[in-house]
């Protein structure tokens, strides 16, 4: 069974950074593509970012491309987001999503696994 366990939750002002974490165990780490999703109350869960299983690839929803950096470390089994320029819309609970296929997963149906979730709120 693949876990996944984030780490990074925070509450900042705007215009700051945060940095989630998400470490993977039960599988071998190169063989899941990774993706970050989020959810706001009261709205679908929806992709933020995604990175292919080499790391060669990735893809970004359109509200944070040039904000959000998605990178992974196959040496240590784990997926970050860098995420500079907050904005109060960016408040949600942010999860880690693994997708057994070759694919960057940018929709919640592609994802074989999630983690726990874990909140991100920006200040005004």
């Amino acid at each position: 069974q693949v876990q996944l366990v984030e780490s990074g939750e925070g509450l900042v002002q705007a215009g700051g950074s945060l940095r989630l974490s998400c470490a993977v165990s039960g599988r071998p780490f190169n063989n899941l593509a990774m993706g970050w999703f989020r959810q706001a109350p009261g709205k679908e869960r929806e992709f933020v970012a995604g990175i292919s299983r080499g790391g060669t690839s990735t893809a970004y929803t359109p509200y944070v491309k040039g904000r959000f950096t998605i990178s992974r470390d196959n040496a240590k089994n784990t997926v970050y987001l860098q995420m500079n320029n907050l904005k109060p819309e960016d408040t949600a609970v942010y999860y880690c999503a693994a997708d057994l296929g070759y694919l960057v997963p940018t929709v919640t149906s592609n994802v074989d696994y999630w983690g726990q979730g874990t909140q991100v709120t920006i200040s005004s």
